[in-house]
């Protein structure tokens, strides 16, 4: 690294994004302070809305718009966004319901002076300003079925039980990560370009575990740096059907790639049985989820167009 402001580009993906794609290009220009901004490209899926005709009328901001001409998938509009930039040393990825808090790209930018780092994971707040957590742990077995038989958000508050990390004390220290929240994220294109694309075929959810974990094997870290700041509305994967089956399905789906089929089996019986327990508690959610994980046959394969 020189001494020289990183060049960043930023891709943020978007799909009928009209009500939250204007508050997070307004952040930009004070959430860039201090980084060399070499291009801000917006890769939209399709949109119905106004969402490209915001983009194209954000004033001053160099921004341009990547019609991809479908409803691909958040890792698409990735891929489709950083193979359309020129040169540039790290590609900030976002999701349009993120506000950039002032300096907090360069805060993040920090964490590539350290060796090995390729990808940089900043601290995310709700827009009350309270923590919304975003590390996680290795998907091992036994976390599975903790999850499965006491639930995440508890199994989370039990020392390393869970995958989620709730603990308020770990996201004031800086440290590395297995994977973070891929809505937020810093990757160098040194990392980028060495790891390959974003695997399209998760559509939503699991792609940036994937990336991550691939990245991790060729010595890339992923570094959580608490001192950046984003702001970040959250999605509906908890309470929508379609979107909480594909999560599911694509965590299992991580497992098998990465960790192997003995591990698999583990895992997918516990991600089953939990599934199976709050559907027969009468939750959509894991109704959906169950029907998916059983009957291969009903998951989604393409997004609503």
């Amino acid at each position: 690294m020189t001494s020289d402001p990183l060049r960043v580009a930023v891709v943020i993906v978007t799909y009928n994004s009209a009500d939250t794609l204007g508050s997070c290009l307004a952040s930009l220009p004070d959430g860039l302070e201090g980084v060399h901004v070499t291009e801000i490209v917006v890769a939209d899926n399709a949109s119905k809305d106004d969402t490209c005709d915001i983009a194209k009328n954000s004033g001053d901001l160099p921004v341009r718009v990547v019609e991809i001409g479908r409803n691909a998938g958040y890792a698409a509009g990735i891929n489709a966004g950083v193979a359309s930039l020129g040169p540039h040393d790290a590609v900030l990825v976002i999701n349009p319901d993120v506000r950039v808090r002032p300096g907090a790209v360069a805060l993040l930018a920090k964490a590539f002076d350290r060796p090995r780092v390729g990808i940089a994971a900043p601290r995310l707040e709700n827009p009350d300003g309270s923590l919304q957590p975003s590390l996680r742990r290795p998907p091992t077995v036994l976390r599975a079925w903790a999850e499965a038989v006491i639930g995440g958000n508890r199994a989370g508050r039990w020392g390393t039980l869970g995958e989620l990390i709730t603990d308020p004390a770990r996201y004031s220290v800086p440290g590395p990560a297995t994977w973070a929240t891929g809505g937020i994220q810093l990757i160098s294109a040194e990392a980028f370009r060495a790891t390959g694309p974003w695997d399209e075929t998760f559509l939503l959810y699991g792609e940036e575990t994937d990336f991550a974990l691939r990245a991790g094997r060729l010595g890339y870290l992923t570094w959580y740096s608490p001192e950046s700041v984003f702001e970040h509305d959250g999605g509906e994967s908890g309470t929508n059907p379609m979107l909480w089956a594909l999560l599911t399905v694509n965590r299992v789906r991580i497992v098998r790639r990465h960790y192997g089929f003995l591990a698999w089996l583990g895992y997918s019986a516990a991600v089953v049985l939990g599934e199976a327990i709050r559907a027969a508690a009468g939750r959509p959610t894991a109704k959906a989820a169950l029907t998916a994980l059983l009957r291969p046959s009903k998951r989604l394969r393409v997004l609503p167009q």
